[in-house]
């Protein structure tokens, strides 16, 4: 745990109990504040009363006894409408930040050049984030891996020289976190998401920048103008910035032809490593990750063995292109994280002979961006609330099962994908929908693919399939 001791004697509101909200409050009593914690749940508040936290009906408290509103980062700061402890906190003139903004300033306090990595992107971060921790792991250095991740960031152990903090970042930690810091800041993409939240895609995007923008060294990834512009912009305003790409020769950074990746300085470039047979890094989506990673971690100081060692011995992450199992030569693929269709073209963009699950709860714009991609796949299974909107998008150009559930979707796919002669049939679960229409969250859903797969007869998982 990291104490927040830059509250020590102050009171401190905690408004969102669950995970992070809970490791936050703690952090805060563990440096001294004393912590009034609420949640709208009365089950949550329950429970983190359990957990040793400091219940405080938020509604009757004087605000003006607050140094800081500490908000958990699913809590509307503005959109649709800020949450009702916002309008509290800024009447009474109350600061409100989130855990990213407690662990840079206890960073900053207490060892401000202790090494710190932080990710953002639309797409791949989680992957780029554990990329980057995998290869510092395997060459042995001090590793603390979290944030939007999973491990919320104060849970971690302390900043220290020699210790490296790997995490991702969301665009809601973000808006909480106004003096982000890190040592090498990681932008990946920017594309429409979470616009109920921002309001707008020009809001979006500059929370995106922020990031970067206040890093001692920018790794920004210049494959969509976004990012681009924003790489041009911070440079201008003094900010070192080196440059990744996936789809074109760069004369400064790294960038992948293919599954080569090369490293380019000042015009000289040279081979770096290849992804190929590399599973896990399958895709120009993941090389462009794995590009960024490589970057990331040459500015760390790795040498060029540890970092290629690394990426070989990477196995990915849960939901992300996940190579569940293989029967004869139908690969079963679970990217139950991509949430939205620019996610979802990432995985239809890596295979050739596809039966695509899809559906759940439509995200703005549906599959319309997909269509480019509509020949790679054999049929398409649909399920959930998005499967008539899908439907009316493939046809008539992609045969159509309205599934409706996912297990008989899966079902269904392994049926047709069996007697597909291609070299490689894949049954992805890409379903570019949010899962809260069937599923408690993205996770979940892919757990129950992969348990649906690996039930079928003749089906081994990727670790007898290898």
């Amino acid at each position: 745990m990291i104490p927040a001791s830059s509250f020590a004697q102050r009171n401190v509101a905690v408004f969102g109990l669950g995970g992070s909200g809970r490791a936050t409050a703690a952090s805060l009593k563990a440096g001294g504040a004393s912590v009034a914690g609420w949640d709208d749940s009365a089950a949550t508040r329950e429970a983190a009363a359990a957990a040793g936290i400091p219940i405080v009906d938020l509604e009757a408290a004087d605000w003006r006894d607050f140094a800081a509103l500490v908000l958990a980062p699913g809590v509307p700061l503005t959109h649709p409408e800020p949450h009702w402890t916002v309008l509290r906190a800024e009447a009474a003139g109350v600061e409100i930040i989130g855990d990213i903004e407690i662990f840079c300033r206890e960073r900053r306090r207490n060892v401000p050049d202790a090494p710190f990595v932080a990710i953002t992107g639309t797409n791949g971060k989680s992957t780029t984030t554990a990329l980057i921790a995998h290869i510092l792991a395997t060459a042995e250095r001090d590793v603390q891996l979290g944030g939007n991740i999973g491990t919320p960031v104060l849970s971690l152990d302390p900043p220290r020289m020699g210790r490296y903090h790997v995490v991702e970042v969301s665009s809601f930690q973000i808006d909480l976190a106004p003096s982000i810091d890190p040592t090498v800041g990681l932008l990946l993409n920017v594309t429409p998401d979470h616009l109920d939240r921002h309001g707008a895609m020009e809001r979006y995007a500059a929370l995106k920048e922020q990031l970067v923008a206040g890093s001692k060294t920018a790794v920004v990834a210049v494959d969509d103008d976004i990012c681009q512009a924003v790489a041009d912009r911070i440079e201008q305003d003094g900010i070192s910035v080196v440059r990744v790409s996936a789809r074109r020769p760069l004369a400064r950074g790294v960038f992948a032809d293919g599954a080569m990746l090369h490293v380019a300085d000042d015009g000289a470039i040279r081979p770096f490593a290849s992804l190929a047979g590399i599973a896990s890094l399958r895709g120009e989506h993941n090389a462009q990750n794995a590009a960024a990673a490589v970057a990331a971690v040459r500015l760390l100081g790795l040498s060029d063995e540890a970092t290629v060692a690394g990426l070989r011995s990477f196995r990915g992450l849960p939901h992300r292109m996940e190579q569940v199992g293989r029967r004869g030569r139908v690969l079963f693929v679970n990217d139950s994280k991509a949430t939205n269709a620019d996610a979802a073209a990432k995985a239809l963009r890596s295979f050739d002979r596809i039966y695509w699950i899809a559906g759940g709860r439509p995200k703005e714009g549906g599959i319309d961006g997909l269509v480019d991609y509509f020949p790679k796949v054999a049929r398409a299974y649909l399920i959930g609330e998005a499967m008539e909107a899908f439907a009316a998008t493939l046809a008539p150009s992609v045969p159509v099962e309205r599934s409706v559930t996912l297990a008989a979707a899966v079902a269904a796919a392994a049926r047709d994908a069996a007697g597909d002669p291609a070299a490689e049939a894949v049954i992805l679960l890409s379903p570019a929908c949010a899962s809260y229409d069937q599923f408690q969250n993205f996770e979940r859903r892919g757990d129950a693919f992969r348990t649906l797969a690996l039930a079928l007869d003749g089906v081994q998982n990727r670790e007898e399939a290898a």
